[in-house]
């Protein structure tokens, strides 16, 4: 029976981590699953390990979040020192699991990261130590197989997992069924991101730029996708600021994205769902000023949003930092709801990037190839 251990820390790996257990358990029901994550992987069928909490993190960490870190740190590397796995399996988060890497190397774990660090973007810095403690890297995105290869780094692409959790179509009318949205309305989707620290940030600004748009449009419905992992009371708060109409949609982004004509996102994997659906967006990021300082020492590519580098090009509006205000966010919204042709012309270029990705099925690919790993 072969035994693996999943780590993750964000929210998205959380998900990403549930679909692959479920594909792991589908091709053999006898695997034992134990790791660290969340509600989805629990539901999975995954056996958290008792006392470690996930490690959420976003930019340069506060104190609390990195003594968290390391006590989480800590734990793991002394229970993976004492107990033995076929594969170790690490999702994302590399601020956490790249250091558990190195903790547990020599104790002659097979460990494959899924969901590997994006190292493309802020230099490759940490390739030395992918090579010298990654036994194999499951790629998600198509040019990072031969990226990695290149380095010396085994790779394969597997393909990118949200292709899994999508629809290969969805019918607007439908959503907007489903949501108590009328077939005519138009329909702006807030997508604020999943963590405390960034709604808090973002979600402000994102209901005064709603607040312009409507002076154009005034029956405009405005939907909040609300993540799972977001307590009612953090977004309650926000929303008790404001006079205006939102309809809260907790656990549903894809809908919200689907029955939506527009998109205020942060930027993340949620741009490249929303892109994968087909909606029309404009990606807002800010960070704290050291986080913002040292990344653009760090990154090496024009774009922050998955579409635009996918594309190679802006597709979508990016608005960072200092630009992430009401005023231009709104002024970008009602561009594209004023232009057809430009939001014909980023749904063509959406198709295009998931044409790129290929087929759906990543989950069960990677789980072939760990569970093929398992027994070798």
């Amino acid at each position: 029976m072969p035994k693996i251990f999943l780590v993750t820390g964000e929210t998205s790996g959380d998900i990403h981590g549930a679909h692959l257990a479920l594909a792991l358990r589908e091709l053999n029901p006898a695997v034992e699953l134990i790791g660290v994550g969340g509600s989805r992987m629990l539901e999975a069928g995954v056996s958290l390990l008792p006392g470690v909490k996930r490690v959420d993190a976003m930019g340069v960490p506060g104190i609390r979040q990195l003594l968290q870190g390391w006590k989480t740190l800590r734990t793991l590397a002394c229970y993976l020192k004492h107990e033995r796995f076929d594969v170790i399996i690490l999702i994302d988060s590399p601020g956490l699991n790249l250091r558990l890497a190195k903790a547990i190397a020599k104790r002659s774990h097979k460990i494959i990261y899924y969901i590997a660090p994006q190292v493309w973007a802020w230099g490759s810095r940490r390739l030395k130590v992918i090579r010298k403690v990654i036994s194999h890297v499951l790629a998600i995105l198509p040019f990072e197989e031969a990226y990695f290869q290149k380095a010396g780094i085994p790779c394969t692409y597997v393909g990118h997992p949200l292709l899994d959790e999508l629809k290969p179509a969805y019918d607007i009318v439908h959503e907007r069924q489903q949501l108590g949205l009328e077939r005519e309305d138009l329909v702006i989707g807030l997508l604020p991101g999943s963590r405390v620290r960034e709604v808090r940030e973002v979600l402000p600004v994102f209901l005064r730029s709603v607040e312009q748009i409507r002076s154009q449009y005034p029956r405009i419905q405005i939907l909040l996708a609300q993540a799972h992992s977001l307590s009612d009371s953090v977004v309650n708060e926000i929303l008790g600021h404001v006079g205006q109409q939102v309809k809260v949609v907790k656990g549903r982004s894809n809908e919200v994205m689907a029955a939506s004509n527009l998109l205020l996102v942060t930027s993340g994997t949620a741009t490249l769902q929303s892109a994968l659906i087909g909606t029309p967006m404009v990606v807002v990021y800010r960070a704290s000023p050291l986080t913002y300082h040292i990344g653009k020492w760090l990154v090496k590519i024009p774009y922050i949003s998955l579409v635009n580098i996918l594309a190679g090009q802006e597709i979508v509006p990016e608005l960072i930092q200092d630009r992430m205000t009401p005023d231009r966010i709104a002024h970008e919204a009602l561009k594209i709801l004023q232009d057809a042709r430009r939001q014909n012309d980023m749904t063509q270029a959406f198709q295009a990037i998931r044409n790129s990705l290929g087929e759906a099925g990543a989950s069960k690919r990677a789980a072939a190839f760990i569970l093929a790993e398992a027994i070798v």
